[in-house]
């Protein structure tokens, strides 16, 4: 019985691998906000053109905000004019509740038709490029630590031969797909940046002793989970860059999530017990959480 149940554990663990190994790979979410995605080009901007309500614009955002939620590392939060926050102070930033924000641009678009006339036969092929554009921004430091630009092509062809055949009318879906495609290149990139930095929190309030900090369920965040608590460095200027550059925190004790509340991403928290070093809760804004 006893050399059954050593089978059964060694199963268990190639095929699951051990308790430890699982929670070691757990993977906290990280908040995103998408910001406004602008349509930089000309195409379809006639004298009752509505930035607002620009068709391009919206499908950039759709496909991009369903490209990051297949990957299963985020909540997204879509906020709009965010370019706004950016440039204000991380505090402001820090008030649109997310780890980063997405700010895009199409940057260009073109479609074209070509055909090709033949004796017994014609080739009609519809062509799509489109340029877009992607800043990612860390909230905690207000730096963009991700820019790039990428192309995508989208195209359909139709033949007639003896005037048999069929036809490509006007495809209004190359546009998704051109966008799309230049997305595509783009999302890996910003996947690995955001989940190159390791997971913070904050510590919100502290109520009889019991540690309320940001964060949810949701986010992966549960009963039992643990946490490092800090306190933030010195906060310094690089002459070379202008950037202001925070130093390593100082360790001070361990924090361990006893409950969840909270509906959606946006308001959820967590509370939790506190062990370590005495803190400053008047100025809890001088500490963050970070994963052990």
């Amino acid at each position: 019985m006893k050399n059954l149940r050593t089978i059964i554990a060694v199963l268990l663990i190639m095929a699951f691998g051990s308790t430890t190994f699982a929670q070691e790979g757990k993977t906290l979410k990280r908040k995103v906000a998408i910001g406004r995605f602008t349509n930089e080009t000309q195409y379809g901007k006639g004298i009752f053109y509505d930035r607002e309500n620009d068709p391009m614009r919206k499908q950039a955002m759709d496909i991009l905000s369903s490209k990051l939620a297949a990957s299963g590392k985020f909540i997204l939060l879509e906020r709009d004019d965010l370019d706004v926050l950016v440039k204000e102070a991380g505090t402001e930033m820090q008030k649109t509740g997310a780890d980063y924000i997405i700010l895009g641009s199409i940057t260009q678009f073109g479609r074209k038709t070509e055909g090709d006339e033949r004796i017994f036969s014609s080739t009609k092929t519809q062509t799509v490029e489109a340029a877009v554009n992607v800043r990612l921004v860390d909230v905690a430091s207000g730096l963009i630590i991700y820019s790039d630009e990428a192309k995508g092509q989208a195209e359909t062809s139709s033949k007639t031969t003896l005037g048999i055949g069929g036809t490509a009318g006007f495809d209004a879906t190359l546009s998704d797909k051109a966008i799309s495609a230049a997305l595509t290149q783009l999302v890996e990139n910003i996947i690995n940046k955001c989940m190159d930095k390791p997971w913070r929190g904050y510590v919100l309030t502290v109520e009889d002793g019991d540690y309320v900090i940001s964060g949810g369920a949701s986010q992966g965040i549960t009963p039992g989970s643990k946490f490092s608590l800090y306190k933030k460095g010195k906060m310094v200027n690089n002459p070379q860059t202008g950037a202001n550059v925070e130093l390593p925190g100082k360790r001070l004790g361990q924090v361990t999530v006893t409950a969840n509340f909270g509906d959606t991403p946006e308001t959820e928290i967590s509370f939790a017990t506190y062990e370590g070093e005495k803190i400053d809760e008047d100025h809890l804004e001088l500490y963050y959480l970070m994963e052990e």
